[in-house]
């Protein structure tokens, strides 16, 4: 593992945000959901798509607060433009389980 600075570890931008709308990505390789965030005032809704069907139906997406990096390049994905990366970890099958929040927090709020 190669570690890195603070400075390094700064330099992405982490923010929760609420999942508000969330369509089957019929175009993707794998199954996968477009998903549209809430972000707050500072950043609004931005999209992303994620491979999480596995373990999420989109109605229980509706309403979680999710963590995201909202910094990085946007992503062409076959048709959509995928504008944050929603962050998650693998379990035991390599199915994602979402990060979040353990209490509510404002959308937009910032990791620190």
């Amino acid at each position: 593992m190669q570690t890195i600075d603070y400075e390094d570890f700064a330099k992405l931008e982490f923010r929760a945000g609420t999942i508000i709308r969330v369509e089957n990505f019929e175009k993707a390789r794998k199954p996968a959901y477009k998903i549209w965030v809430d972000l707050g005032a500072e950043l609004g809704v931005k999209k992303s798509s994620a491979q999480i069907t596995d373990l999420y139906s989109s109605e229980e997406l509706i309403g979680r607060q999710v963590v995201c990096v909202v910094n990085f390049k946007p992503r062409q994905i076959a048709d959509f433009m995928s504008e944050i990366l929603i962050t998650g970890f693998p379990d035991e099958q390599g199915r994602v389980v979402l990060t979040s929040v353990e209490r509510k927090v404002p959308n937009g709020a910032k990791l620190f």
